[in-house]
């Protein structure tokens, strides 16, 4: 699992098609595409697979997004979790198969496999976390483009260090973590250009005790707060007694009186997309990362919660305005892929 997203480190293909037709747009050739138009009366059949545990934040992102549209959309549900490279191509035909008509999940540490294993399936759709682009007929992509509440939760980071000192703990220098952890500090050196940063990169996608030991150390060189981009961090910080944001999911719970808010990854848009696609029979090989971002509600900022009373009011105003400047379409935070290192 260690390297199942090293691969993005190669050339990205793809980025400059990072827009999904329309449903509208797509209906003239049907004909071409994986699968027909579904029944009305049909369950829609969709599979996951994971490359790690259902815990670890990415992966269980998407497991809630399609756990929603079971509910919300009426699909029949089943997934696999912990499949190593070895079995991706093996449980991909078994649920291409047994009548799945749309399959996602995660492919970085598969690409190769599971892309091969997608062209013997044409009429199944396939939509993975890639770091690669889609491929025809039938292979669609995403990937977590959070970076926008990322770098509102580094202006909030930034005025709310003492210390003049913040950090990050994150999984590994590969540009999906890079772009999130850069966007951070972007957003802290804009409220506070002497802001100093130290990071931190574990080797893992899970792997907490590694990240509490590394948040620690953070801690002790004077990080008064903390971006904990992987699980580990906020348990740290909650001993020290240190203000943490969070990543990927709303993780208050875990120490409501350390988190302060975070960076909110939300599949739903995307999960919703593909299975209208799916049951229109026009779903294609598209890059869906677009509706990871905030304008097409695919990323957010967790609320405030306990710091909805103590977080500054020319914070909470700062963010505000930021927020709306990223929606409104006037203002937007640079991607910035390169590793970071420590001041």
């Amino acid at each position: 699992m260690e390297n199942r997203k090293s691969k993005i480190q190669s050339k990205r293909e793809g980025l400059s098609r990072r827009n999904v037709l329309e449903l509208g747009a797509l209906g003239l050739a049907a004909a071409m595409l994986p699968g027909q138009a579904l029944a009305q009366d049909k369950k829609l059949k969709v599979a996951a697979i994971f490359a790690t545990p259902i815990e670890e934040p990415w992966d269980h992102q998407i497991h809630v997004a399609l756990q929603k549209a079971e509910k919300e959309l009426g699909i029949e549900y089943k997934w696999s979790e912990k499949v190593q490279t070895a079995d991706f191509s093996r449980v991909m035909r078994e649920y291409a198969q047994g009548g799945y008509e749309l399959v996602l999940g995660d492919a970085f540490a598969a690409e190769r496999e599971s892309r091969r294993t997608a062209k013997q399936f044409p009429k199944v759709a396939f939509l993975f976390g890639s770091g690669a682009g889609p491929a025809e007929p039938n292979f669609g992509v995403f990937d977590n483009w959070i970076h926008e509440p990322a770098y509102l939760s580094g202006l909030i980071a930034g005025k709310m260090s003492k210390s003049g000192t913040i950090g990050a703990v994150a999984a590994m220098g590969i540009p999906e973590v890079n772009r999130l952890v850069n966007a951070f500090f972007a957003g802290a050196r804009e409220v506070n250009p002497d802001i100093k940063k130290k990071v931190a990169f574990i080797g893992s996608f899970f792997d907490p005790p590694k990240a509490k030991e590394a948040a620690i150390a953070q801690i002790d060189a004077g990080v008064d707060v903390i971006y904990a981009e992987r699980f580990g961090v906020i348990e740290a910080a909650a001993e020290r007694k240190i203000l943490a944001i969070s990543n990927m999911s709303d993780q208050s719970s875990l120490a409501p009186d350390t988190v302060i808010t975070g960076p909110v990854w939300d599949m739903y848009p995307t999960v919703e997309q593909a299975i209208k696609l799916v049951k229109a029979g026009v779903f294609t090989a598209q890059d869906y990362g677009d509706f990871s971002r905030m304008t097409k509600g695919g990323s957010s900022l967790a609320p405030y919660h306990k710091f909805d009373k103590t977080l500054p009011a020319d914070v909470k105003e700062l963010v505000e305005k930021k927020k709306a400047e990223i929606l409104d379409g006037n203002f937007r935070v640079d991607v910035d892929e390169n590793t970071p290192v420590s001041d």
